[in-house]
């Protein structure tokens, strides 16, 4: 796994990642935010899924969760949205609301997308 940012707020540390995906077989990215005091400690986690034509970085750059996190001992984590690189194939019309902008979380089950979109198995 790469460390692609870290930054502290909050008292806490709001980190982006990169790493290989075997669900999806493609490199993904997601950011996660810890509260202070959390070495050591079983806490809640959030899990964030961002929507149509996002990816991980919408929540992370405009979102103001980090506080609350803080204050309430959350754990808050953002995955991307849909694979994304070379061989994932993308809607062929270009349409926004299909294919490497799209946030759905299930696996595709048919060609030419049942290899790389599997969000489902990913979360």
């Amino acid at each position: 796994m790469e460390t692609v940012s870290t930054n502290r707020a909050f008292g806490g540390v709001q980190g982006v990642y990169k790493h290989a995906s075997s669900s999806t077989g493609t490199g993904m990215t997601f950011s996660v935010y810890v509260p202070p005091h959390a070495e050591g400690a079983k806490l809640p986690v959030v899990w964030y899924l961002s929507g149509l034509t996002c990816t991980h970085a919408n929540v992370t750059e405009k979102g103001d969760y980090r506080r609350a996190c803080a204050e309430l001992g959350l754990i808050f984590v953002a995955p991307d949205t849909s694979p994304r690189g070379e061989g994932v194939p993308d809607d062929p019309d270009g349409a926004w609301d299909f294919g490497l902008a799209a946030g759905f979380y299930v696996d595709a089950t048919q060609e030419p997308y049942a290899r790389h979109y599997r969000m489902w198995s990913y979360v």
